[in-house]
Order: structure tokens, then sequence, then C-alpha cells
């Protein structure tokens, strides 16, 4: 983040706290960012070659512990340059580990070594090492080299792999560009998973296999030493010219419906929501998604809360049910149809999901005992008749692709997104608009011609299917898997919607649902509409006209949907920008939206 006034950073980010600085150093060609202790960016001759190296101290809830940095040394001499410093973490029980750094980086590569020691007993999910590939890899040739000495040649995946596609690693070695860039890691076992699935842009390769018992214990006194390797063959590219602030947006031709937009109510935001009915209409969605916790203790009030905030509206509303599943699936149903009927709430379809598949099942763990979602869905049937069901996932696209349901029992298909699963920095999180199109395609791949309603698309965690809570955030800060985040109330989550929006060319959505009406996810705060309420209800407007393919010369910098009728822009950046779409140029402050019709 630049640097700013407290009252400017909350109007674009919604707290003063600032992003984590980032420091950047070059040697030769090689040029890369230090960020908070990692390594970020990694670039040869302007290609990023390396999207991250990571180490990485992470609880029992998989929440990322914060480093506190000391000491850092920087020597440049003979073409050689090296950093060096001291890092402290505590967990949330008050375990104390330290780890000493040491990045040493030439034109043509370098290497991250730590030495870290528990000071006390630590429990972790996982300590050390993840390198991050740039999600643009897809499809690229790829070498693996195993720990047993074995090798083969693949790619990069295209579709999102629901699993690990590599396991055992000693060394990703891949060609980009008419580089050969290779990744050696010493220490521990690694292996690979696709984040895409969790819409973070890059494919991470993590220390430790998940098939292996975890949390688990470092005992104090325990030493682990682990260290990254990079090594770059090849001509170094003449340097990438950039555009700087004009950024070109190219129309194309005619790709389909805009989705519908909707919001979700809960019951705990009822009392809110209903002074807000005149906002809701202000926005012009045209979808509500209920939530209803059958598992966790909703009842008949809790309906009535919802019923009481719907009463009169004019949207499709759709009852999104979590039920227990641990007993008779129809007598479950039934007590849930039972609310329904005596709240008087009219709803016009209803999608159900069993509570053990709120929890994520993990490569090497065991899967919750559940009933068979064929069951599931045929007892819906019977407790809803005639009205359009469906399934998929409460959580995220990544539980989704590891359990997929059985199509021919639905109407439709949904799942949500969460940016900050893994990383909460503001480049992440703008970053995670790249995996879009990955998620898009990909479960287009599985679901066929189902109907798809994706969403609640959050910045903020409603729910963690990775622990037992989301994670605080009492200052404001940029937190992984933090329930509420501070950018919602900044010009910040405006852009990233529209940018989100945009992203989903491939999708053929029939619903695309951006949060919630109020509360820590919602377009409008306690201050009044927030500046995604203005993204959302410029989205709302396009719903069902003709949408137009969209090309931005700089994707990362301006996103751009559009219609037949009107663009709507969003300046990705911190900086000014500039579109240019014709002879027509936009003016875009920093995380600005515009709508401009056309005709």
């Amino acid at each position: 983040m630049e640097d700013r006034d407290p009252q400017s950073a909350r109007t674009l980010y919604g707290t003063a706290a600032p992003d984590a600085a980032a420091r950047r150093f070059a040697v030769g060609p090689l040029a890369f960012d230090l960020v908070g202790g990692n390594l970020r960016a990694i670039r040869f001759g302007g290609i990023e070659v390396v999207r991250g190296i990571q180490y990485l101290v992470r609880d029992r809830d998989w929440g990322t512990l914060t480093p506190d940095i000391s000491d850092l040394q920087v020597d440049e001499k003979d073409g050689e340059l090296a950093l060096g410093f001291t890092a402290h973490c505590i967990g949330p029980d008050g375990d104390r580990l330290t780890y000493r750094a040491r990045i040493v980086a030439r034109a043509d590569g370098l290497s991250f070594t730590v030495e870290a020691v528990a000071i006390d007993d630590v429990t972790v999910n996982r300590l050390g090492f993840c390198v991050l590939h740039p999600a643009g890899l897809a499809g690229a040739p790829l070498r693996v080299e195993h720990g047993d000495g074995r090798a083969e040649d693949s790619v990069f995946p295209e579709r999102i792999d629901p699993w690990q596609p590599f396991t055992d690693i000693a060394a990703l070695i891949h060609r980009q560009n008419g580089l050969t860039v290779a990744c050696r890691l010493d220490g521990d076992g690694f292996e690979m998973e696709d984040q895409r699935n969790w819409s973070d842009a890059s494919y991470k390769t993590y220390v430790r296999p998940l098939a292996k018992p975890w949390p688990y214990e470092v005992p104090a006194g325990t030493i682990d030493r682990q260290s990254v390797h990079i090594a770059i063959t090849g001509d170094a590219p003449r340097k990438i010219s950039t555009q700087g602030r004009i950024v070109e947006i190219e129309l194309g031709a005619p790709i389909g419906t805009m989705p519908r937009v909707g919001l979700a109510l809960t019951p705990e935001q009822a009392a809110t929501d209903r002074g807000l009915r005149g906002a809701l209409k202000e926005a012009g969605v045209q979808d509500l998604l209920l939530s209803f916790a059958a598992y966790a203790g909703h009842g008949f009030a809790e309906m009535q809360a919802l019923a009481d905030v719907v009463e009169g509206l004019p949207q499709r509303r759709t009852l999104e049910c979590v039920i227990a599943a641990t007993g008779d699936l129809d007598a479950e149903l039934r007590a849930v149809v039972d609310q329904v009927n005596r709240a008087g709430l009219h709803i016009d379809a209803v999608a159900i999901y069993p509570a053990p598949d709120l929890q994520s099942t993990p490569p090497g763990s065991a899967w919750p005992a559940c009933p068979p979602l064929a069951d599931v869905y045929a007892a819906a049937r019977r407790a809803f008749p005639g009205l359009p069901l469906g399934g998929g996932m409460f959580g995220y696209f990544t539980e989704l692709n590891r359990k997929r349901p059985p199509l021919d029992a639905l109407d439709f298909l949904s799942h949500a997104t969460c940016p900050i699963v893994h990383a909460a920095d503001d480049l992440s999180v703008m970053q995670s608009l790249e995996a879009i199109p990955h998620i898009m395609r990909s479960a287009r791949a599985i679901m066929g011609g189902l109907p798809y309603r994706l969403g609640p698309v959050t910045i903020g965690m409603r729910q963690n299917p990775y622990g037992s809570r989301t994670m605080p955030n009492p200052n404001r800060e940029r937190i992984a898997m933090a329930g509420r985040d501070p950018r919602q109330d900044g010009a910040f989550a405006a852009a990233w919607t529209v940018g989100y929006a945009a992203a989903t060319e491939d999708g053929a959505l029939d619903t695309l649902t951006l949060g919630a009406l109020s509360g820590p996810l919602g377009v409008i705060g306690d201050k009044g509409p927030r500046p995604v309420f203005a993204a959302v209800a410029a989205l709302a407007k396009m719903a069902g006209r003709t949408r137009r393919a969209c090309r931005s010369a700089a994707p990362g910098e301006v996103a751009a949907v559009a219609t037949a009728e009107v663009v709507l822009f969003a300046n990705l950046t911190a900086g000014d920008r500039i579109a240019r779409i014709g002879a027509m140029e936009i003016a875009l402050p920093p995380f600005g939206i515009a709508s401009v019709p056309l005709v």
C-alpha cells in the first residue's frame, strides 16, 4: 500500500492499518520483493517466474502467525546480494518459536534458507516453506524430480486438480518464455496443491505431506532447517513495456447473458435488514439467498425473522439450508418445511447442504460420517415437491471439486468463494481474480449445462471449513481467514467486486451473489451504504442483458464488464488509471469504478 494519510487509507481500505511493506531488490535481470520476511514476485527480465517463497508457521486452525522481524542485514558485493534477519512467532496459546533466515541472490537465481528453533512446545499444522508458481503457468511443461530419484515430465494442471497433482517433490523445473526455471527444496517432504481451488492465483508446493498427522507438536529445543534454491537459465527477455496509466479495453462479440445478482440474508442480521428494505430496492438485485442453519439450532424464530425481512419483496428467494443429517432425513426436513409454512415464508427454490460437509476433508484424512448426497437430495425432493433443488457446497470450490454431487438429482449447483483463506495482503486478494476464470472453466467441466449459482462471493470468510472458527480481527487488519475484513468498508471491495464479475465470462452464470445486505459481509454498514453497494447496484442493472466479451490489455490493473449498452470499469490498483475504449477515455481514481453508456 502506498503511504497515505489515515483518512485516505480508510476511504480506500476501510482501515488505517498499513499493509505489509514491500522492499524491492535486484541483481542483474533478477528482481524480487521482500514482504514480511517472505519473497514475492520473483522476476527475471521482468517476467514473473515464481510468485512467492514463504516460510510459514500455521496454527491448529490454519491461522498464519505473523512473524516479528528484526535485525535485517543487507550486504551487496561482487554481484551477490545477501539478506539476513531474525523472526519471532507467538502462537495463540503463547507458544514461541524463532528462526534465522538467510537469502542469497545472484543474477541467475537465489537461495532462501531458514533455521528455526522451538522455544516452547509449539503446536502447528505446518512449519516451513511454501513455494508459489503463478496460475498463468497452467498447461506449461513441468519436470518433477522426486525424493526417491524418479523424474516425470508433465504440465501444470489446466483443470483445477482436487487433490495433490504431485507428491514427494525434490525439485520442480518448468519452461517459460524461453527460460528454464529450477526450484529445488531441501529439509523435509514436499507436495503440491492446486491453490486455484481456493481462488488463490497459484500452484503451491508446501512442506510436510497432509497425510501425516496434524496438528502436531514441535518439542521445545527442536531445530528445523529447510531451504529453497531457484536457478534460472536462458537469455533474459527484453524488459516488458507497460502501458503506464492508460489501459486499452477491447469489446468483443456477444457471449451470453449477464447473470442475475443476489445478496444474502441471515437471521442474525434480520433486525437490521428489516430497516433496509428501501436500500435493498435501490440496489436492484434480482435474488435473495436466505441462510438457515437447522443443524445449529435455527428454528421457527429464525425462519420468522427471515420471513419478516422479505415479506412483499419481489426478488426470487432461495432458502439455503444446512441440516444436521445425522438421523431421519425426512423428519429433519419436514421440520424445516413446517417452520417455512408457519412463518408464511414464500420461497422459489431451496438448496440443501449436510452439516458434515461444512468441514473440509484434506487429502489423506477420513471423510466424516454423512448420508449419501443422493439420499439427502431425495429427501429434499420429498419435503419440497415442485421447488427447484440446489446443492453443491456451502463452502468453496475446493470442497465441491473433492466431493462432487450427483448432478441428475439437482436443478442447480452452488458454491461460495473467499480470497483470504491463505493470504490477506492487498496484492494477493486482487490477484485472486486471476483464478476466477480457472474456477469457472473447471466448475463448468463438472456440472455441464446445469445452472450455476455462484456465491456468496465475499472477501471476509463467512465460515471456516478448515478450522474451528474464523479469525478474530479486532484491530481491523488484513488477516487470513478473518470473518470481518476491513476492506469491505473501502473502495477496494467495490473494485474487487467489479473485477470478480468481469472474471466470470466463462461461467455462464445463472446468479452471482455478491455478499450480504448488511453485517460484516454486507453492502451496507453501520454508517450507511458501503462503496461496494454502488458496484452491486451497477451489476444488478446489467443483469439479464446480452453480455459482450471484454478484454483488458492490463487485466491486473483495469477490469471491465460490458453489455451492448454499458461498460462497467474498475481500477484494481492504488494509483490513478485511464481506461481507453475506442476514442473514449475514462479517468479512474485509486480503486475507482465507473459505469459508462455505449449508446
